[in-house]
């Protein structure tokens, strides 16, 4: 437990020196917060009914998404993983603390954006906190879960940035941060519901602020749930030491099958 704490710590203080992740899990998201979030609500007043699970919503893209697997994608192609597997180091935790150090920063900076929104820009805050910050958790455990699992199967820094785009372009467009779900045209919704940010969204709308969701919001959280398990599990799975071993337990493809909540979903919620 002493040597986890320790590398956790580590990791933690890392992020905060390290130029990309700071720009990543702060920088970014309070900026995007700051410029865009005002410039919203001067264009569309009813923005900013919904601007901090909004704003939060891509906060957690940002940092988990974007910032969480160049890192671990880096250190194995430098053969640091490899470095630590001779040392007696789990797999597990160099899974499981890069993202515990992500979701450390998100709720600083989710704290920040839900203090200042109503201060900044009179939007409301939460009906229900408890549902907000266990929606909040959840959303977070997805997120990171994704990112981890990106960062297991790609096979250089390259990849890693393009499969990350596949799920955070198409969340800033379609998950309902921009523009209310019910705004978007069928065919759209349906595909919005592919990306686990839609679930969080309507997760948000229906249990923290207490308003109409396209479906039962308990079910939305229950898919993150189910997505959240599969994807850790196929990224423990599919984990490598080191780029240059051909002799995997399983082929990359197989994290596609962290997709199945987010599909069933799409099938059986919309």
């Amino acid at each position: 437990m002493k040597a986890f704490s320790l590398h956790f710590s580590f990791e933690f203080c890392a992020a905060l020196r390290n130029r990309t992740l700071l720009l990543m899990n702060y920088l970014l998201p309070l900026g995007f917060f700051g410029l865009v979030g005002g410039m919203m609500v001067a264009i569309n007043p009813y923005f900013g009914d919904q601007m901090i699970p909004a704003m939060v919503t891509f906060a957690v893209l940002s940092g988990a998404i974007l910032g969480l697997p160049a890192p671990l994608v880096d250190a194995r192609e430098a053969g640091i993983l490899r470095s630590f597997k001779t040392n007696g180091v789990p797999a597990l935790s160099l899974l499981a603390i890069p993202a515990l150090s992500t979701i450390l920063h998100m709720l600083v900076v989710a704290a920040i954006i839900t203090i200042a929104a109503p201060l900044l820009f009179s939007s409301p805050l939460p009906e229900n906190w408890l549902s907000y910050v266990v929606i909040l958790v959840l959303f977070l455990l997805t997120c990171c879960s994704q990112g981890l699992l990106i960062g297991v199967v790609s096979g250089s820094s390259r990849s890693t940035v393009l499969w990350s785009q596949l799920i955070y372009l198409p969340s800033m467009m379609l998950s309902g941060m921009m523009v209310p779900a019910d705004l978007l045209p069928e065919a759209f919704v349906k595909i919005s519901h592919l990306l686990p940010a839609t679930y969080a969204m309507q997760s948000f709308l229906g249990l923290a602020y207490g308003r109409e969701s396209l479906y039962n919001p308990l079910m939305g959280a229950l898919v993150l749930l189910a997505g959240t398990v599969l994807a850790f599990a196929l990224a423990g799975y599919l984990f490598n030491w080191d780029s240059s071993n051909n002799n995997r337990r399983g082929h990359p493809a197989l994290a596609f099958l962290a997709q199945l909540p987010y599909l069933l979903g799409t099938l059986f919620l919309v």
